[in-house]
């Protein structure tokens, strides 16, 4: 690895690339080496934009050079398992959107190929890495609410989306769960760990991806996570978590909070604040950060965001998806 800093490719062009490689060009210590598109015309435009040095007009090009750290993998999820794994094949380390994959079996595939190859693979999970999300869940750690007993949050966007968007498009992975409910299943399982049933109900479009769901999580603890996200309906994105001696609200934004408020029995409410030394609550760069550190001591996964985690994820949303009839092209088995 370049001893100056830690070369990034870049793999797709769309929104949250764009967003990610933006913050990118603000750390001294992240090096934009290439970017790769199915269109030669997207990438050089997107190099153009980002003054990335070399663009690709497929994929294959950008795993196999040599050139390069890690690959960010930005593509709709349903195409992860396939760019995340070429890279991986390639011998690239991968930090790879969420959500992951389409589904558990192929988030299994990604971690055996990484584990096989001894490469670094982690999901975008940038509410991870949040600095204010780091600093509650170790409240939640210390005790200072006591004993978790429930968990609320969601998700939702009002739209319209019409019926082409790929929201909307079952052949990438579309539908509110993996776009938008993966923030809300995973901040709960962030506290709480994988759980021990999971009930789940959702309103399914005419293409058959779900417009909105809801799902009621249970652990052996006797804790509940109420979750929901939708494509239908623009919510509060709030996330409160209540224990035997307190309670812990995000008022607003809850996958990248500028604060929220620790309610403690017996005390006045505490709140903490975003740092601005920390950026924007949109920055993705914390995740980037934790990307490079992890390469940097010769870690193949992340304490913040582990693989374990990660398919843990993935098996819930799994069986949400079961519940509620959501199947998508080319998934040969059920979920």
């Amino acid at each position: 690895m370049a001893e100056q800093g830690v070369r990034w490719g870049i793999l797709a062009t769309g929104g949250i690339a764009a967003a990610f490689t933006a913050d990118l060009v603000d750390l001294p210590d992240a090096e934009l080496v290439a970017v790769a598109s199915r269109s030669q015309e997207s990438a050089e435009a997107f190099a153009e934009r980002f003054g990335i040095p070399r663009a690709y007009g497929d994929w294959d090009s950008l795993a196999r050079d040599e050139d390069i750290d890690v690959v960010y993998v930005a593509t709709p999820h349903a195409a992860h398992r396939v760019a995340a794994g070429l890279c991986l094949e390639a011998g690239r380390n991968v930090l790879c959107e969420k959500a992951f994959t389409l589904n558990a079996r192929e988030a299994e595939e990604l971690v055996a190929l990484a584990r096989e190859r001894g490469s670094f693979l982690m999901e975008a999970m940038w509410m991870y890495c949040n600095p204010l999300v780091r600093r509650l869940k170790a409240l939640v750690d210390e005790g200072a609410i006591g004993e978790v007993r429930t968990v609320q949050a969601d998700f939702g966007l009002a739209g319209p989306f019409p019926p082409a968007h790929r929201l909307r498009d079952p052949a990438l992975g579309g539908g509110a769960l993996l776009d938008l409910g993966v923030y809300p299943v995973s901040f709960a399982q962030l506290l709480l760990g994988e759980p021990a049933e999971v009930m789940a109900r959702a309103v399914l479009s005419d293409e058959g991806v779900d417009l909105q769901t809801g799902a009621l999580l249970s652990w052996e603890s006797g804790a509940l996570a109420s979750v929901h996200c939708s494509i239908v309906g623009g919510t509060a994105t709030t996330a409160s978590v209540t224990g035997s001696r307190g309670r812990i609200d995000i008022p607003n934004g809850f996958f990248h909070p500028d604060r929220f408020v620790l309610h403690r029995d017996g005390r006045d409410p505490e709140e903490f604040a975003l740092d601005p030394a920390d950026g924007p609550r949109h920055s993705l760069r914390h995740e980037a950060k934790e990307v490079m550190r992890a390469l940097r001591a010769g870690e193949t996964e992340s304490p913040l965001v582990p693989l374990e985690g990660t398919l843990a994820v993935m098996r819930t949303l799994d069986a949400i998806r079961e519940r509620t009839g959501v199947r998508y092209p080319g998934e040969l088995v059920p979920v």
